[in-house]
């Protein structure tokens, strides 16, 4: 069967709670109809990008799913009829990631400190011998004077 990574969007305004009866009850439609989930995470409330039915956070949750195409369309339709989805996104994958999803595990450069962005500690910023000899700059036009003019 194929396999799918399968995240929904809930309303902010929706407890963890139901937000769970919900997942209990989707994962219900998927093994009713032959399929298998694997993992199940709920990633907590996050701000969305832009607002989405005036609801400026929502709940998400990611499901790893092994079960046929079928039963993705049942499911996918009745999130859409459910008031508390505000988004659905369901991807086909060659294969399920095991393990906690890419949300949940922690950085492992945490503690920065100073300002060092990804490429590591960058060093002195003075003299940047790796970008060669520049020519020289054009100085710049005076006000008032045209090219070319002669005074």
């Amino acid at each position: 069967m194929p396999l799918y990574e399968h995240v929904y969007l809930a309303r902010q305004d929706v407890s963890p709670q139901q937000v769970e009866a919900l997942t209990g009850q989707f994962k219900n439609v998927i093994t009713s109809l032959g399929g298998t989930v694997g993992k199940i995470e709920y990633w907590g409330v996050k701000s969305l990008a832009y607002r989405i039915n005036k609801n400026r956070k929502a709940h998400f949750t990611l499901m790893n799913i092994d079960a046929p195409p079928a039963a993705i369309a049942e499911m996918q339709r009745q999130q859409s009829i459910n008031e508390d989805i505000l988004r659905v996104l369901t991807l086909r994958v060659d294969e399920l990631e095991e393990g906690p999803s890419a949300q949940l595990r922690k950085r492992e450069d945490d503690d920065r400190g100073e300002r060092r962005g990804p490429r590591g500690d960058r060093g002195d910023r003075g003299d940047r011998g790796d970008r060669g000899d520049r020519p020289e700059r054009r100085p710049r036009r005076e006000e008032g004077k045209v090219e070319g003019e002669v005074e």
